[in-house]
């Protein structure tokens, strides 16, 4: 249960971090991750590293979907958080 829990921040560490990188080569003119990356990331259990960054980094807030996708994917987090520490 406790290396569930360690890979669910780390996968929210690791989609902050590649939302940061995105930023950084969208400001720099260079390749980019693609979308459906960072939203398949966000959905499949880091929607809470995904907001944090959209904010931080200010990437993405434009766009609506990938505002959705945060609100849905922090609503995982939530139901995985209860699934792991909640019983």
């Amino acid at each position: 249960m406790q290396l569930l829990g360690l890979f669910f921040i780390i996968w929210n560490l690791l989609t902050f971090l590649l939302y940061g990188l995105d930023k950084r080569r969208a400001v720099r003119g260079e390749w980019r991750i693609p979308e459906r990356i960072l939203l398949l990331m966000t959905l499949s259990g880091a929607g809470l590293g995904a907001y944090l960054a959209g904010k931080l980094f200010r990437h993405k807030t434009s766009k609506w979907y990938f505002r959705w996708c945060w609100y849905l994917g922090i609503l995982i987090d939530a139901a995985l958080t209860y699934i792991l520490w909640g019983n």
